[in-house]
C-alpha cells in the first residue's frame, strides 16, 4: 500500500466550478487560505477560463492575489488552451493543470477539438510551462466512462498518456463516477511504464469513489484528488454527486495507517464552514457521522 501519497485539494476549482452558486473571488480566496491551514500541501485554486462562460471561475486573478499561503503549500490552476496559459503566465502560480477528454465526442463537446488536437496542444503547453519553470499535471478526463460513448477501454487513456511529452504527472479522471476497482488496476498497471507519478480524480456518483481510492492505494498511486465536503459534480451526469470528499478520504487513510500530514479535524472545520456558506447539505459523510473513536 502506498504511504507516500499526496492529496490535491480541488474544491476551490472543480468543486465550486460545478456548483450552482457563484461564490465571490474574495470568498474563494478565503477558502484556499482555510484549506492551506489544514496541512494540505497542494491546492487547485481555480481555472483561467472565460468568466462569461464559467462565471463560477470569474476573476481568478483576484483569488491568486488574495490567497496568500505559507511555504510548503503549492497552488495550481487549470488552463484549457493557450489563451488561458497566457493569463496564468502573469500570475505567481507554480503548477499548471491541463485537462482534456479521452473520448472524441466528449472532447468535441467540452473543448471543441479532436482528441489528437488536444494532445498536440497539451504538449505545446507542457513545453511552454516547463520553459517558464512551472510544473505540469495533465488530467485525462472520462478515463473510466463517457456520458456519450459509454464504456472506455483502459487502453485508450493509457495510450494517450504515452503520447504526452514529459508531463510531471498524469491523472486519470472518473469524470462521471462510473469506475470500478478493476478499472483502477488496469489503468495504473498500463501506465506504470511511464516512470512518472500517477494519480486519480474520482467522483462518487455511484458510491464507488472510495473503493477506487483504496484500490489505487494498493497499487502505489502517488496522487489522489479530493474536494472538501464533496463539493462539485459533473454537469454531464444527471444527479451526480461531487468529487470524493477530502475529509472522508482522509478518514479512510488515517484508519489504514497512511500519514498524510493533514489535520483531519481542521478539514472538518473547513467542510462545516463551506456547508454554511452554501446553505445546504453537501455530500461529505464524516461531518455528519463524526470521527471514530
Amino acid at each position: 500500500m502506498s504511504t507516500d501519497l499526496q492529496i490535491v485539494e480541488v474544491g476551490p476549482r472543480d468543486g465550486l466550478q460545478n456548483e450552482p452558486e457563484h461564490v465571490s473571488p474574495h470568498v474563494r480566496a478565503e477558502l484556499v487560505r482555510r484549506l492551506a491551514g489544514t496541512g494540505l500541501r497542494r491546492i487547485e485554486l481555480g481555472s483561467f477560463v472565460d468568466g462569461r462562460r464559467v462565471p463560477q471561475m470569474a476573476e481568478v486573478e483576484t483569488v491568486v492575489a488574495e490567497a496568500a499561503v505559507g511555504q510548503g503549500v503549492t497552488l495550481s490552476a487549470l488552463v484549457l488552451n493557450p489563451r488561458g496559459y497566457e493569463r496564468l503566465r502573469e500570475a505567481p502560480v507554480p503548477e499548471v493543470h491541463l485537462a482534456f477528454c479521452s473520448t472524441e465526442t466528449f472532447n468535441q463537446r467540452n473543448q471543441g477539438r479532436s482528441v489528437g488536437q488536444s494532445v498536440e496542444e497539451a504538449n505545446a503547453l507542457i513545453a511552454s510551462a516547463h520553459a517558464d519553470g512551472r510544473r505540469v499535471s495533465v488530467t485525462l478526463a472520462a478515463s473510466f466512462g463517457c456520458p456519450f460513448e459509454g464504456e472506455v477501454d483502459p487502453g485508450v487513456p493509457v495510450a494517450l498518456a504515452h503520447r504526452l511529452e514529459a508531463p510531471d504527472e498524469i491523472i486519470f479522471a472518473d469524470t462521471i463516477g462510473v469506475g470500478s476497482p478493476r478499472q483502477v488496476t488496469a489503468l495504473l498497471r498500463g501506465a506504470e511504464g511511464l516512470g512518472i507519478p500517477l494519480g486519480l480524480h474520482l467522483h462518487n456518483t455511484r458510491n464507488t469513489g472510495y473503493a477506487n481510492a483504496y484500490q489505487a492505494l494498493e497499487h502505489g498511486v502517488s496522487v489522489l484528488d479530493a474536494s472538501v465536503a464533496g463539493l462539485g459534480g459533473c454537469p454531464f451526469a444527471p444527479g451526480a454527486t461531487g468529487n470524493i470528499a477530502t475529509e472522508d478520504l482522509l478518514y479512510l487513510l488515517e484508519r489504514e495507517g497512511v500519514d498524510t500530514g493533514v489535520d483531519l479535524d481542521a478539514v472538518l472545520e473547513v467542510a462545516a464552514w463551506v456547508t454554511r456558506l452554501l446553505r445546504r447539505d453537501l455530500p461529505g459523510q464524516l461531518g455528519r457521522a463524526g470521527r471514530f473513536p
